[in-house]
């Protein structure tokens, strides 16, 4: 199914040893962008990067994780005891000469620097499993409103491209008619050449066959319907691959080849229906912007 690029899920969870608030954001990106911000969880970074990207093919995801332990036995506090003796004993002689009693708050001890130090024990097993668990439940949110933005996405597309295909079929209906509308009008030039007398077949049919070759859009045409078909085979349900680069490439091909008809016809009916054609190919690009 064809995803969106944009998404976004927030939620929390608690185990007995953890809680969890997991933000993933997912916007507009060329390639797949990974950007990381929250409490520090070592390896396990790169993990969660992995399972994203083995479901996410393109965007910048922006990956906010918030962890509190619950257990006090996850934390390890180092005290330097030799400093903090030496500390309170100068401060115990101030006191002393002062004849004043100093106090010296416990707050201040995580101030003093190389004194105390608080760390995080390593992630156990079972809550790497608990943070992993939580984080793809996250993630499948994400994907299920990038899924849901695709398919209304794809309904716009359709409609832009059933309009295209209309555009092609009038082009190839004005087409078929053009040698006849040339022929017409050299007739009536040679017979304002000639001032209403006859001219020659031969010439008329040598300035037609001319004419009728240098304004020829027969493989214009065929590209064009062949492209649309391409494209349309990429909006079906069952594509299952990334197709947002796929389509970009296809509908810079059919603006090309509408370039072509537009720049190449004398029929001011078939620049009418070219120039619809590449209006309707820049609403359809505007949208395959946001297509994975």
């Amino acid at each position: 199914m064809i995803q969106s690029m944009t998404g976004f899920s927030e939620k929390s969870y608690v185990s007995s040893s953890l809680r969890l608030k997991i933000c993933i954001k997912s916007l507009n990106h060329r390639f797949f962008d990974w950007n990381y911000k929250g409490s520090p969880i070592g390896e396990l970074e790169n993990r969660l990067r992995t399972v994203t990207q083995n479901r996410i093919h393109r965007g910048h995801l922006e990956v906010y994780l918030e962890m509190a332990s619950l257990n006090p036995d996850s934390w390890t506090i180092v005290l330097n005891e030799p400093l903090l003796e030496k500390i309170l004993g100068t401060l115990d002689r101030v006191s002393s000469r002062m004849s004043r009693k100093l106090d010296f708050p416990l707050d201040q001890i995580f101030k003093i620097p190389q004194l105390a130090e608080i760390h995080r024990k390593e992630i156990s097993e079972s809550e790497r499993a608990f943070i992993e668990k939580s984080y793809e439940d996250v993630l499948a949110e994400v994907i299920k409103r990038r899924q849901k933005e695709g398919k209304e996405t794809v309904k716009k597309i359709r409609q832009h491209v059933r309009n295209v295909r209309r555009s092609v079929g009038k082009i190839e209906q004005l087409f078929k008619k053009q040698p006849r509308r040339i022929e017409e009008k050299l007739k009536q030039r040679l017979r304002d050449i000639n001032h209403g007398s006859s001219f020659s077949e031969e010439r008329l049919a040598e300035e037609a066959s001319f004419l009728a070759q240098r304004y020829d859009l027969a493989e214009e045409i065929v590209r064009l319907k062949s492209h649309l078909t391409t494209f349309e085979g990429l909006l079906g349900p069952k594509v299952s691959k990334p197709v947002g680069k796929k389509m970009d490439f296809l509908v810079q091909e059919i603006y090309r080849e509408a370039n072509t008809s537009s720049s190449r016809s004398q029929d001011i009916d078939i620049i009418r229906e070219s120039l619809a054609v590449k209006n309707e190919i820049e609403s359809i690009r505007q949208h395959i912007q946001n297509i994975e």
